[in-house]
């Protein structure tokens, strides 16, 4: 027996004691994941800087466990013999809220991370923080976003365009749903009769995008993404006022009316009181009282049939410059400016699938708005009718997904006191679109679309995007052109008025083109992009107001060029986000190129939020504008940089939250620096000059939200 023992120990041990260990290498698309843990039979490790960790175990059955942070943890098992056995663990990234969103202003409904055409999105939950900023308007949201600037156009008024990466504001077209219900052009008070409570979330084309969406899309697409109704009915109620005087009540209701049916109702008022900060005898905070009502109704039969409709109404009256008590100093008599809106408009979308594999859409818009305005002694009253069709096929074969189409836009002014501006354009559109998934890591989309202005001619307009991927990796290139038909209606003549504007001759359609490149890395919870991009306008419509207020086509292309850059750091409960833009923009003014005025070549933006679900979130944000040129004004020829700085609370309590917001906390204010008033009246019939910085100043606004 004991020599049995013994022979048993002969045979057994150099098996138990032969060393074993397992190499485990975690990848992700290809690229290494470093520092994941790795768990093994129970023990844990930690792979090193290429992903890998080699780990002695006994021989045997091996339970391994990969967890990384934004990845989907991944657990295998293997039975391990003697000597080293290597093993192979692809881990793939955990779902985001940006790898769900799908994009409708492209028109193929594709997920944001597919789409070879760039889009920026700004989701719900960004879009209820500037809505506790500015619950009336949707300025401060958009103003916020990188490479998009809220310029102000009237400081009587406060009327605003944006500018996307230096374009004028009249080259952005702003839809609602990817209907024009607010006609060709926003107009420059447009932006500001927009509550965003509504809103499910923003889609920003930037550059040109005529072959999708026409002539008004020479600069770029915004648009506005309606909030759906749920299983549940939601009654929402804000209410805001500010120590500026301004006072806001804004209410939402959604709910399912039946089977595939659902509705949504927006309803709001919102007033602003006369402020004269530096007391000038000038309101630097225009007066206001407004009303928006919207409902919305929603139907879906779940095998691709879907139809929506929305109908709106927006009442204003709004009056800045003067008291019509009160005299303007150098004038010596009052001067007030008034605006009085009103406007409806109706819009319609249905979406059938026809064979199982096509889809047919068919759009419908109509708007009017009706405006009274007052210049001191003038009086200017106007009708705006637009009114859009459109009809689109779209879908599959192989690799491509097709979109093709026709279209047509009617716009028609009518001043009733100065009908030689009064014009109507017609412009029927075919429009082709091809997405092309080449490979997994490659993609192309070609879009093109042939439109026939009544008054300008026939238009081509083609786009090319491409999207490249290569694991953490992304990049988009996109080349396009387009056009616009210009009128009497620019950011100039809103704020001044058409009483004095002189055309000497006919005007010729703007055409653009413009390019862009971006490079995006998404490491985890960190995600940064870099973009180039350039465009340039022939014939671009210019104001010369040396010694006639004039329009005209400029003899020199207005060109852009910059950088953007963005980063975001998400580390629940922090979220925090840095923008730098760089543009440097060259107008014709006065037979020389000069840079564009009110365009800063510098401007950054730095915000930081917590947030805890159910508790509430605290915010701050930094924003930094560069030097700007400034065009006929008497005090100066550039402005001044400043740094604004607002800060951001909100503390839910059940069903109630209560939020308070400090804007521009640093105080900057134009009129610090300079006056707003002009020593004497311009060309144009204003007494003020243009507006390059805030001038509210510090201005602090609380208030409550109800859900119930």
């Amino acid at each position: 027996m004991p020599l049995v023992v013994c022979l048993l120990a002969v045979v057994v041990t150099p098996v138990m004691a032969q060393p074993a260990s397992v190499r485990v290498e975690v990848r992700s698309g290809g690229v290494p994941v470093p520092d994941a843990e790795i768990v093994v039979n129970g023990a844990t490790h930690t792979a090193d800087t290429q992903g890998i960790a080699i780990v002695p175990v006994p021989a045997g059955a091996v339970e391994i466990t990969v967890v990384k942070e934004g990845f989907v943890p991944v657990t295998t098992s293997l039975h391990l013999g003697g000597g080293q056995q290597e093993i192979v663990v692809d881990l793939v990234r955990h779902p985001t809220v940006e790898e769900a969103i799908t994009v409708s202003a492209t028109r193929t409904d594709k997920r944001l991370d597919d789409q070879p055409m760039r889009v920026e999105v700004l989701g719900r939950e960004e879009i209820e923080e500037k809505m506790l900023m500015t619950p009336g308007d949707i300025v401060m949201m958009l103003n916020e976003m990188g490479g998009m600037r809220v310029q102000a156009t009237s400081p009587s008024l406060g009327a605003a365009s944006v500018r996307i990466q230096g374009m004028r504001g009249r080259y952005t077209r702003f839809l609602s749903d990817g209907l024009p219900l607010f006609g060709e052009q926003v107009g420059a008070l447009g932006l500001l009769q927009i509550p965003p409570m509504d809103l499910g979330q923003v889609e920003v084309i930037k550059g040109v995008a005529s072959s999708l969406y026409g002539a008004g899309a020479m600069g770029g697409v915004v648009n506005l993404v309606s909030r759906r109704p749920g299983t549940e009915p939601v009654r929402e109620l804000l209410v805001n006022r500010s120590t500026r005087g301004g006072t806001d009540a804004v209410g939402f209701y959604a709910a399912p009316i039946s089977s595939g049916w659902g509705m949504t109702v927006l309803g709001g008022g919102h007033w602003q009181d006369r402020v004269d900060v530096n007391d000038d005898a000038w309101s630097d905070l225009p007066g206001y009282s407004r009303g928006v009502f919207r409902p919305r109704i929603f139907w879906d039969n779940g095998n691709g049939s879907t139809f929506f409709a929305t109908a709106g109404a927006t009442v204003e009256d709004r009056q800045g410059g003067t008291s019509p008590d009160v005299a303007l100093p150098v004038a010596g008599v009052p001067y007030v400016e008034a605006l009085e809106t009103r406007r409806i408009d109706a819009g319609a979308v249905a979406q059938r699938l026809v064979g199982g594999s096509y889809v047919v859409t068919a759009r419908l818009a109509v708007a009017q708005q009706r405006h009274e305005h007052q210049f001191g002694e003038v009086l200017e009253r106007d009708r705006h009718n637009t009114a859009f069709g459109e009809v689109a096929l779209r879908g599959t074969a192989a690799r491509h997904t097709w979109v093709a189409g026709a279209a047509v836009e009617y716009d028609a002014y009518r001043p009733r006191d100065l009908d030689q501006f009064a014009y109507t354009f017609t412009v029927p559109g075919l429009f082709v679109q091809d997405d092309i998934e080449i490979s997994r890591w490659m993609s192309l989309s070609a879009s093109g679309r042939l439109d026939r202005h009544s008054e300008y001619g026939t238009f081509f307009s083609p786009r090319l995007a491409a999207l490249l991927r290569s694991g953490p990796w992304s990049s988009r290139l996109s080349v396009g052109t387009g056009f616009f038909g210009p009128s009497a209606l620019t950011e100039e003549t809103e704020a001044a008025g058409l009483s004095r504007l002189i055309i000497r001759g006919p005007l010729r359609a703007e055409k653009g083109r413009s390019a862009s490149l971006d490079l995006t890395r998404t490491d985890g919870p960190l995600s940064y992009t870099l973009t180039l991009f350039a465009s340039r306008v022939l014939n671009p419509v210019d104001v010369e107001r040396s010694d006639a207020f004039v329009l005209t086509n400029a003899p020199e292309p207005t060109t852009n060029a910059g950088v953007e850059v963005l980063g975001t750091l998400r580390r629940e409960p922090f979220a925090v986000t840095g923008t730098y833009t760089y543009v440097h923009s060259r107008d014709f003014d006065q037979n020389a190129t000069v840079d564009a005025s009110l365009t800063p070549r510098h401007s950054a933006g730095l915000v930081g939020m917590w947030e805890r679900e159910d508790v509430g979130r605290v915010g701050v944000e930094l924003y930094y504008t560069g030097v700007q040129r400034l065009e006929d004004n008497p005090y100066a020829r550039e402005s001044e940089p400043y740094v604004i700085i607002g800060l951001l609370g909100e503390r839910q309590f059940g069903r109630l939250r209560l939020f308070i917001n400090g804007e521009n906390l640093t105080g900057v204010r134009q009129t610090r620096w300079q006056p707003l008033i002009r020593p004497d009246r311009a060309v144009d019939g204003r007494w003020t000059v243009d507006a390059w910085a805030p001038l509210e100043g510090r201005n602090i606004n609380g208030g409550v939200r109800v859900r119930f």
